[in-house]
């Protein structure tokens, strides 16, 4: 008997001590997912504002977005490259504030989401990323831009898969397979926009 009420003592005490642990564990994970949400807010809004601004300073809005486009994904990649991390939040991130920026400048929206698409898969490639991951959150980033905007889901979700299809195919075979998988299972159950946004499949290899 003596060993049994040990045991419920024992029991007892590491129920409450899991109890404490869960709670502070859980504590630190919401603070941390506050402050990566606070994160992407400051990157959004960084980027967003530097495309608006630099574009409304060129007036020449239609010419310089690819340029101002190029220069700021080749920027966000390089600073995700020396931190070592935050590469995927700032594929998102990136991809919803230059379409924003470029939305509040009356700009192309779907030809600067195509555009970014095909930026974020090649930057991403050139330093060994996951670029499934990184189409997927690219594609996050510009459903975000596009709903806060009041921009077309659905057209802005077509050019964007196809942007990252396009881009992975000078890849290659398995980066076409996996950018495809991938962005598949994000528009997956989207019913206005998983028929218009997805490439047709051509015979399997």
């Amino acid at each position: 008997m003596g060993n049994e009420e040990g045991r419920e003592e024992l029991s007892g005490e590491f129920t409450a001590s899991t109890g404490r642990t869960g709670t502070a564990v859980k504590e630190g994970i919401l603070k941390s997912l506050k402050g990566i949400n606070e994160i992407e807010a400051q990157m959004v809004s960084l980027v967003r504002n530097t495309v608006s601004d630099t574009l409304k300073a060129t007036g020449a809005v239609a010419d310089e977005t690819v340029k101002v486009t190029k220069e700021v994904l080749g920027g966000t990649f390089k600073a995700a490259e020396e931190v070592g991390n935050g590469l995927l939040l700032s594929a998102k991130s990136v991809a919803k504030g230059i379409v924003m920026g470029v939305s509040d400048v009356g700009g192309d929206v779907l030809d600067v989401a195509r555009q970014v698409a095909r930026g974020t898969i090649r930057e991403g490639a050139a330093i060994g990323a996951d670029i499934g991951q990184v189409a997927r959150k690219t594609l996050d980033g510009v459903i975000e831009a596009a709903r806060e905007t009041g921009s077309n889901v659905e057209e802005l979700t077509k050019v964007t898969v196809n942007g990252a299809v396009d881009a992975a195919g000078s890849i290659g075979n398995n980066a076409v397979k996996t950018v495809k998988e991938v962005l598949t299972n994000a528009v997956e159950g989207v019913k206005e926009i998983a028929g218009a946004a997805l490439p047709k499949a051509k015979d399997k290899e």
